[in-house]
């Protein structure tokens, strides 16, 4: 079969690889239909993630539908629809009982990580009755694909994490997938202010058409005055940090009013300041959290419903025989104004 290997920092090939085997009597193997590229992706490819080892088929998100299913097995077959969650749970270790999925002893985010993933025509799903979701009949399963990890990522890691309340003040720095979809989710709890940060013009017209109260040009103007002027130089509620360098979690730290939430849902490479020369008297929670995708089954009723629309998010659309030319792409996501890729199998 085809796939998209990892061969260390900075490089990667479509390259033959056998197919996927059952190694576990709760396994299934898949059939990808479609899939996508992740940021998280271009963090293994700029060496930031060192569980990633050079060999590994990348990709933690897509849908598919089954081939086959390991012994133990009883709620999926051979031929069903699936969303692929890019975390792997068995639903039986401590964490699991305590919804912490990503931390789960034998799975968490292993797809494109510890083990293969879904940028490839086939790939073998662990602990396949808690990792894998049906789709319903008539479903967009294109759409689907944004569910896999963005949507659950945004909502659950910055969202949530970030106790958005309605009547409150949220700044989202980074208007990227993960902010956009935060964007979105944020709306279920009927925020008085939204306001998205970002040096792209472009990106920040896509969140003022997604309900982004405010918008903010990081080229332009200075974030903190600005968001100051609009909060009556309080802050934020909630600040969600989007990105995952240093300067992005250091505004978060500026904008968070007293009481406010730090939700950290960037991928952080290299170390950022804290300061807590500033932050120590003012009742300020961070968070940090790697998305448990326990909100899945929630977010496919949302969906399903009408309430969001993921598809927005999708820009471009590639065959897999093109996947590095979609990886280019995203990866310049300033001049070519991706947001999600869709990756097709021919």
């Amino acid at each position: 079969m085809k796939a998209l290997v990892y061969h260390g920092p900075g490089k990667k090939s479509l390259d033959e690889r056998p197919m996927p085997q059952l190694a576990s009597a709760t396994d299934a193997i898949v059939k990808v239909t479609r899939t996508t590229i992740c940021g998280t992706d271009l963090h293994i490819l700029k060496g930031d993630v060192p569980t990633c080892q050079p060999g590994r088929i990348l990709g933690h998100e897509g849908v598919g539908i089954v081939q086959q299913v390991g012994a133990a097995v009883s709620s999926l077959k051979e031929g069903d629809h699936v969303l692929i969650s890019c975390i792997s749970a068995c639903g039986k270790c401590d964490y699991c009982r305590r919804g912490m999925y990503s931390h789960c002893t034998t799975g968490g985010w292993i797809l494109g990580n510890r083990i293969d993933g879904t940028q490839a025509e086939y790939v073998r799903i662990p602990h396949a009755e808690t990792s894998l979701y049906p789709i319903p009949a008539g479903a967009d399963e294109e759409a689907l694909v944004m569910l896999s990890d963005i949507l659950p990522t945004g909502f659950e890691c910055g969202v949530l994490n970030g106790k958005v309340q309605p009547g409150s003040a949220v700044a989202i720095v980074g208007a990227g997938p993960i902010g956009l979809a935060s964007l979105l989710t944020a709306q279920f709890y009927s925020p008085a202010q939204i306001i998205m940060i970002d040096r792209d013009e472009r990106r920040l017209e896509v969140a003022s058409r997604f309900g982004a109260t405010a918008c903010i040009d990081s080229r332009v103007a200075e974030p903190v005055v600005e968001v100051m002027k609009l909060t009556g130089h309080v802050g934020v509620d909630c600040a969600i940090e989007a990105v995952g360098v240093p300067d992005t979690f250091e505004l978060c730290q500026a904008l968070v009013a007293p009481g406010g939430v730090i939700a950290n849902i960037g991928v952080h490479g290299v170390k950022a300041d804290l300061h807590l020369e500033s932050l120590w008297d003012r009742n300020i929670s961070i968070t940090t959290r790697l998305v448990d995708t326990v909100s899945t089954p929630m977010l496919l009723k949302t969906v399903q419903s009408g309430r969001i629309d993921p598809a927005r998010l999708i820009t471009h659309h590639f065959q897999l025989d093109d996947v590095l030319n979609a990886y280019d792409t995203f990866g310049r996501a300033a001049d070519s104004h991706a947001l999600k890729v869709i990756i097709e199998m021919s």
